[in-house]
């Protein structure tokens, strides 16, 4: 996967205090998706759910432009989205 990152996106994630590092693996570890939005600007914007490496469950903002992934926005997930993130993730083995 590549990714588009500069000034502005980098600095964007910071405010919240989440690295391109994090919102770049929330996105390679599976997300699920929350909501596709269509922006006149963007095209499509994806907002998705997911965990980093380290286990932090972030919800971050994408658009794709050409063939790089943008990062928008990314911050810590509330506590519901957690919550419903972790039980979605953890499906039970004996209900199939």
């Amino acid at each position: 996967m590549i990714f588009d990152w500069d000034e502005a996106n980098r600095e964007h994630v910071a405010v919240h205090d989440v690295t391109a590092q994090e919102a770049e693996e929330v996105i390679r570890n599976e997300p699920f998706d929350l909501e596709t939005q269509t922006d006149e600007v963007d095209g499509f914007r994806y907002t998705e759910i997911g965990e980093t490496n380290s286990g932090r469950i972030l919800v971050v903002l994408s658009t794709v432009r050409g063939n790089a992934i943008r990062v928008i926005s990314a911050w810590d997930a509330p506590k519901a989205y957690k919550v419903f993130y972790l039980k979605q993730r953890v499906k039970p083995t004996w209900n199939k």
